[in-house]
């Protein structure tokens, strides 16, 4: 730990992601402070560094050296193998979604987690959004039985231009990859855990469409697109049943504010006051495992 309550933690990546939520909501949060960054390009390191605190690092090693926690913000193929790396030097860790490249890579990470008895969390935003938790506090309790029905719907432009569209491995896997595990975790949570993927259909632009057979019996649909000419993003998530429906719809995750929920959950297990956080790498490995369900059935 670094000073009285401090979790010292070490930035991985440079992209928007890091500069617009990991950096600022880790030097904003009163237990975690930044004390090292790591990039393959080291003028961002040092620019990062500069901005958000810590020193710029040539080497992983030399920021798993002078770290307790390690927060990455780099592509799931990249993140696959770094994050191994720094669980097995007893690093708890800060993950983005999708885990890692592949399931097998998912599972490596896992794997390793549990070895090294460290703790993670993945940012899975939806999730800690407090108007989402009200929204999963209202529902019957699930899994929901075969009278109840959800739906999940994510459209976006965000492929056609801005921060994210030139990032390789969302142009090439698209909305599956990117939006899958927000949609597939709340929908989970919202129902109950999915037993299979009933059907699957991927047709131009980046539009996936696909639906779900809950543990309970329930079933769920979502529609997703990422390369649609809509702006703002339109998102509804909805579930029908006994009782009134329950819908979710329009901006309900401001990221700073999940992110510092994410670390408040984070800090309190390692510190012991509080419990495993519930979306580890293991929440992480389980969606990976569906998304590829979903890939081979639509073929």
């Amino acid at each position: 730990m670094c000073g009285v309550d401090q979790l010292r933690v070490g930035l991985v990546g440079g992209g928007p992601w890091a500069r617009n939520v990991h950096g600022p909501g880790l030097a904003a949060h009163p237990a975690t402070e930044i004390t090292a960054v790591w990039t393959r390009r080291p003028e961002v390191a040092g620019e990062l560094a500069a901005e958000f605190g810590g020193r710029a690092c040539d080497r992983l090693d030399d920021l798993l050296d002078d770290v307790d926690v390690v927060a990455f913000a780099v592509p799931p193929q990249v993140q696959g193998p770094l994050a191994v790396r720094a669980a097995a030097a007893g690093r708890h860790l800060i993950c983005e979604k999708p885990l890692a490249g592949s399931v097998e890579d998912a599972r490596a990470v896992v794997t390793a987690v549990q070895r090294a008895g460290v703790h993670s969390s993945m940012v899975l935003t939806l999730r800690h959004s407090p108007a989402v938790r009200e929204w999963l506090a209202g529902l019957p309790s699930a899994p929901a039985g075969p009278d109840t029905v959800a739906s999940a719907r994510w459209l976006s432009g965000a492929l056609l231009g801005g921060p994210y569209s030139a990032s390789s491995w969302r142009i090439e896997h698209g909305a599956l990859l990117d939006l899958s595990p927000h949609v597939i975790d709340l929908l989970e949570a919202a129902v109950g855990p999915v037993a299979s993927v009933g059907w699957a259909h991927h047709d131009e632009p980046d539009l996936w469409r696909y639906g779900l057979v809950h543990e309970g019996g329930a079933r769920s649909t979502v529609t997703m697109s990422m390369r649609l000419p809509i702006d703002p993003t339109e998102t509804e998530f909805a579930v029908f049943g006994p009782g009134t429906p329950h819908r979710l719809a329009g901006r309900t995750a401001d990221a700073s504010t999940c992110y510092a929920a994410l670390l408040d959950e984070l800090v309190a297990a390692v510190a012991g006051t509080g419990p495993t956080p519930a979306l580890g790498v293991e929440r992480g490995l389980r969606l990976q495992e569906l998304i590829e369900q979903v890939r081979a059935t639509a073929g």
